[in-house]
């Protein structure tokens, strides 16, 4: 393997919770100097919980392979030193409270003025400008008005998503950005202006059910685990659990009810011809697969799934995760080391056969702070 990608970049960040440092840890993952600016008590995502050897779940996934450096950007020491850190930076990433920035004097025409190169990525809940710019963004709220809970929960029921879906989408697009950015200035010379609102952003995976909506004249409808408009597809009780599975067209619906049910004359009754009856009957649909189902095993039901070639999958919990055999047996564990000791993470999902990664240390909070200050020749 040659160099990583991103090695000889420095990416300065301002940043907290999950949005910026999933961003910028992504940039790590791939060589980049990331040079994480905490305030003495630390990112705030470091106290969300203790449940890493006393450290916090968010705070070692998000954080591996930065630098730590603790300044009181209050002062005219602090503020000088962040200065002359983007300076000589790369990409300045922050997701600071609207308007913060440009208090700091490090808003984007600033900035790119002592810095011509610098990218500089901003990351807000509502994007600047209207009505909702100040407006507090935490993830569930931003997945409220971007409609997601609309869509998802039961018909009696609205439910969030189990993870910080809109922090991490606007990550995403950031990364992804910056990586754009990095390219057009090769060419160019010149830096960029990036901004992401995690509403945009979750908006963006939102078009499905906006379009259905939009042009359906009916929103999609709450349906637990079951797909809105493919049936049957989503979560069926066994004799001792629950096995998904989907069915994608006839010819598999065909096959499902002769191989698995083995009711080949139930792929021919005429509720249950073609997916939008199916879906329109979906009760009785579903007695009838239940009928079957509750005298087998899950073991059973996937073993004739897979025989068939009908797509499904286990309901696993996180243990169940953390012990998957195909992320075993593809070897995609690695230690990262931590100030408490040795922490078991996924390696980064894309693989290239040109590079690799990196999963250097989660920092102490303020662990870089003399090593850089000496770098730059400054004392606080």
């Amino acid at each position: 393997m040659g160099a990583l990608p991103l090695a000889g970049l420095t990416v300065v960040s301002l940043e907290q919770a999950v949005a910026a440092p999933f961003a910028t840890r992504q940039l790590a993952d791939l060589g980049a100097r990331v040079i994480k600016v905490e305030r003495d008590t630390g990112d705030f995502a470091r106290g969300y919980d203790e449940t890493v050897h006393g450290m916090s779940s968010y705070f070692v996934w998000l954080n591996r392979s930065k630098e730590s450096i603790v300044l009181d950007l209050k002062s005219d020491s602090g503020l000088a030193v962040l200065r002359e850190m983007v300076s000589r930076a790369d990409v300045l990433v922050q997701n600071l409270a609207p308007g913060a920035v440009e208090r700091l004097g490090l808003g984007p025409d600033d900035a790119l003025a002592f810095n011509p190169r610098l990218i500089h990525a901003s990351i807000s809940g509502y994007g600047r400008g209207g009505s909702y710019e100040q407006k507090k963004a935490y993830d569930l709220l931003v997945q409220c008005e971007a409609g997601l809970l609309s869509v998802t929960g039961t018909p009696e029921d609205p439910a969030k998503v189990g993870v910080s879906i809109a922090d991490i989408c606007a990550g995403m697009y950031t990364f992804s950005g910056i990586l754009t950015s990095l390219l057009q200035r090769a060419t160019t010379g010149r830096g960029d202006v990036l901004e992401v609102s995690m509403l945009e952003a979750l908006g963006e995976w939102m078009h499905q059910p906006y379009f259905f909506a939009e042009y359906g004249g009916t929103p999609p409808q709450r349906n637990g685990a079951q797909h809105a408009s493919i049936a049957p597809y989503g979560p069926f009780d066994t004799a001792d659990g629950t096995v998904f599975f989907g069915i994608q067209n006839e010819r598999e619906w065909a096959t499902f009810c002769t191989d698995v049910l083995g009711r080949p004359l139930l792929g021919m009754q005429p509720d249950f011809r073609g997916n939008a009856l199916r879906v329109q009957n979906r009760p009785a649909l579903h007695a009838v697969i239940l009928d079957v189902l509750s005298a087998l095993t899950s073991v059973e039901v996937l073993a004739r799934l897979d025989r068939a070639n009908i797509a499904n999958a286990q309901l696993r919990s996180m243990h169940d995760f953390s012990a998957h055999p195909q992320l075993a047996e593809r070897g995609r564990w690695q230690n990262v080391d931590s100030p408490v000791g040795p922490v078991r993470s996924l390696i980064p999902p894309v693989t290239s056969r040109e590079t690799g990664f990196r999963m250097d240390p989660v920092p102490a909070i303020g662990q870089h702070t003399e090593q850089i200050l000496a770098e730059l020749g400054l004392t606080l």
